[in-house]
């Protein structure tokens, strides 16, 4: 596409390195876990957790035993029966659903922060939705793989993928305003563009910002390679998955919050290096992640107004 017109006003970028550095590291840091999920955190990753006991950490936070139970009713459960107690919707979600919650909930308040202290064309509830569907499918494209994954690294790393567009916010106000109001082709467009303004793009932006936070080397990574996977030094089966999770959210118009990127066509994401990645020559898997992603597609939607 044509290089676009771009407004320069107060935009002094490209930056150097340092300068880049300089202001990610001035950023708030991203609020640690409250002590309720984090007392949530061990008790679910317990064989011996009792639902009794899950249930009861979860009614001392509000927000998150709202949240539980508008997801346990929402249209994607399809439940006959309204559920309105905390231990019944933990025995019916499970104990991997229920730290989903538990991580997602402080960060989703956090986001919702940012609409007071950081004005910017960035919507930041349409964000979050595109975060947590893409949380959800990569978790789900890598369980279709032989990729064994026994935490929640392949949540967290679909959760995190962009939240060097949260850091923008903060440290390139004007970069990332340019970028909302730049008509774009494609998710790699936008990358370019971020480049061209600031010197790095938000996958970069974003992965430094978590390795100032020393979160794990598989996080940093699959973030800053989420765009890139087949350049990616290691944890490439991360990256990959975040990489076919977000072409699919997009494609079910689950848009990250303020980008004009067009739509994407259906399949598009079979031919991206991160489904070459994962799937490799065996069109069987291939076929049957096909099958299986679909069917998580059309139930998204739903699950994400269950529990925004």
């Amino acid at each position: 596409m044509p290089t676009p017109t771009l407004p320069t006003k107060n935009i002094a970028g490209p930056y150097s390195d340092s300068e880049i550095r300089r202001r990610v590291e001035e950023c708030p840091k991203l609020a640690s876990l409250q002590s309720v999920n984090e007392a949530l955190g061990r008790l679910a990753k317990s064989d011996m957790s009792l639902t009794s006991q899950i249930a009861e950490i979860i009614q001392r936070d509000p927000s998150l035993s709202q949240r539980l139970l508008r997801m346990v009713n929402s249209v994607y459960f399809g439940l006959s029966a309204r559920i309105n107690n905390i231990e019944e919707a933990v025995f019916f979600l499970g104990l991997r659903q229920i730290r989903e919650f538990s991580v997602a909930t402080p960060v989703i308040e956090e986001l919702e922060q940012l609409q007071t202290f950081a004005p910017s064309p960035v919507q930041w509830k349409n964000l979050w939705s595109h975060s947590i569907g893409t949380a959800i499918l990569t978790r789900e494209i890598l369980s279709s793989t032989q990729y064994a994954v026994d935490d929640d690294t392949d949540y967290l790393v679909g959760l995190l993928h962009n939240v060097g567009k949260i850091v923008m916010a903060y440290a390139f106000p004007d970069e990332l305003a340019a970028v909302a109001n730049t008509p774009l082709g494609t998710p790699a467009n936008v990358c370019a563009l971020e480049r061209q303004l600031i010197g790095w793009d938000h996958a970069e932006i974003g992965s430094y910002f978590l390795e100032r936070h020393n979160l794990v080397e598989e996080l940093s990574y699959s973030v800053r390679y989420h765009h890139d996977p087949a350049n990616a030094p290691s944890h490439q089966m991360f990256a990959a998955a975040v990489q076919v999770a977000d072409y699919l959210v997009r494609h079910a118009k689950i848009e990250c919050g303020f980008e004009k990127v067009s739509p994407i066509p259906v399949d598009s994401w079979t031919q991206l290096d991160g489904w070459r990645i994962l799937y490799g020559s065996n069109d069987d898997e291939a076929r049957l992640a096909r099958a299986s992603l679909q069917n998580s597609l059309a139930r998204l939607p739903a699950m994400l107004n269950g529990l925004l």
